[in-house]
């Protein structure tokens, strides 16, 4: 009886402890997927993006376009301004540009699979418990890295103000990005890994 009750009172402690653990390797994922980009692309932003803003944000960027987020370039001169989406991945044409769409899947997949394994989940649910609290760390990771990727100019010409800013879409980067792939690709990758390690 005494360990029946032990083992019920640890139950929700494991519990806890296996959704830190899976949203800490969301973060783990989200910079694995960032320093894949940096890899594939960081020669392509200086390039592109040039002196105009810092190359760890021109990397991010093509890193949330690769989760399908548009980046949003927006400029004004004196009174008048206006706003555009930019796919920097769709402009760019390059191999190595391209096959960023499948790094946050594949990464996501993989990670998912490894938690279920850690975990040991033993069935299907047990594999959606640990693979979806991936999306918790994952989102944080997104939302932060969209707001502090912000890049903004200043300046004047001929006494008219000039200003621009480029920066990810806060909301798709948090619900698409952050939410939607985290939790399609980790729980997949956790229910095949649950699904292959039962047969």
């Amino acid at each position: 009886m005494t360990q029946q009750s032990l083992a019920t009172a640890e139950r929700p402690v494991s519990r806890a402890s296996s959704v830190a653990a899976s949203a800490g390797v969301g973060v783990i994922a989200a910079a694995i997927g960032y320093l894949v980009a940096y890899v594939a692309v960081a020669g392509e932003v200086r390039d592109t993006v040039g002196e105009s803003a810092a190359e760890w944000k021109g990397v991010a960027w093509y890193f949330y376009n690769a989760h399908l987020v548009d980046v949003r370039a927006s400029g004004e001169v004196g009174a008048i301004g206006g706003s555009r989406g930019v796919d920097f991945i769709a402009q760019s044409g390059s191999a190595s540009a391209t096959l960023l769409y499948v790094v946050p899947p594949l990464v996501l997949l993989g990670v998912g699979a490894m938690v279920a394994y850690h975990l040991e989940a033993g069935d299907l649910g047990e594999a959606v418990l640990a693979g979806a609290p991936v999306t918790i760390g994952y989102a944080i990771v997104m939302a932060i890295g969209a707001v502090v990727t912000e890049s903004s100019t200043e300046g004047s010409f001929f006494g008219i103000d000039l200003s621009g800013s480029v920066a990810p879409e806060l909301v798709p980067a948090v619900f698409l990005g952050g939410v939607l792939y985290p939790l399609v690709f980790a729980t997949a990758g956790a229910v095949l890994a649950t699904v292959l390690a039962s047969r």
